[in-house]
């Protein structure tokens, strides 16, 4: 089978136009399909995998004309290859009469802003947050982001709602620790959406008795966008010094 495929493809292959690819016999090519396989038109880098493919399928040898070509690029090929451990240079791709600009002039300034940009500075840190209760739940707020809440009844979008159960407050200074609640305190927040979360499967099973219900649920779900946090002022602060003297005066009285 294998000589009359031979065969087939070579009575193919005479019969073709000078410009037809013997792979494709109804599409004509833009030039012969020699041109694709010669080691003129490939880089060192092709040239050298063109090679290994050609020992491992079989291709035909370079010809006797082009071997002094070849030998010439794969020896420059030899000398641009570089040892593992080295790193590249930037002088493999610019010219040798390319002269850089002098480290702090305009231009070598421009290129590095434009090619290593300066980082940005860091986001300023938060000034303040709180631990509010929102139904059964407990989340950590932060003036100016958002939250996903469970579904809050009565509640449109952009509506300004305020959230009274507030744990703890803590800023830069002082922390607020409620007993249970900081009094007075609120966290004023907007109704950004009202949503449905991702879906859960819910999957049941009972074995040897043809028992199987498979069940999707999405649960109804708020955002909030968290505006601000005020009336913890009047609150008593938790400071260091504060428990100190608390420490020593429980001490006192043990004693």
């Amino acid at each position: 089978m294998a000589s009359a495929f031979s065969a087939t493809l070579a009575f193919s292959c005479a019969t073709l136009k000078p410009n037809q690819n013997p792979l494709s016999l109804n599409a004509p090519l833009s030039k012969p399909f020699s041109s694709f396989a010669s080691p003129l038109s490939l880089s060192p880098l092709r040239l050298s995998l063109f090679t290994v493919a050609a020992k491992r399928r079989r291709l035909p040898e370079i010809p006797d004309e082009l071997k002094d070509e070849y030998e010439k690029m794969r020896d420059e090929f030899e000398e641009f290859k570089r040892p593992p451990n080295q790193k590249p240079q930037l002088s493999d791709i610019l010219p040798e009469d390319f002269q850089p600009p002098e480290p702090g002039s305009p231009e070598y300034e421009a290129i590095l802003e434009k090619y290593l940009p300066k980082r940005q500075p860091p986001p300023p840190r938060e000034e303040i947050f709180a631990v509010v209760v929102v139904g059964s739940r407990q989340y950590i707020v932060i003036p100016g982001r958002w939250i996903y809440t469970q579904r809050l009844k009565g509640a449109n979008v952009n509506d300004k709602i305020v959230l009274n159960k507030v744990l703890l407050v803590g800023t830069k200074s002082s922390t607020y620790i409620g007993m249970p609640i900081v009094t007075n305190a609120a966290v004023h927040a907007v109704v950004e959406e009202q949503l449905l979360d991702d879906k859960v499967i819910v999957f049941k099973y009972k074995k040897k008795k043809n028992y199987r219900r498979n069940i999707g649920h999405r649960q109804p779900i708020t955002r909030i966008k968290i505006t601000g946090i005020t009336g913890y002022e009047d609150y008593p602060a938790s400071t260091l010094e504060a428990e100190a003297e608390a420490e020593s005066k429980a001490e006192a009285v043990s004693s």
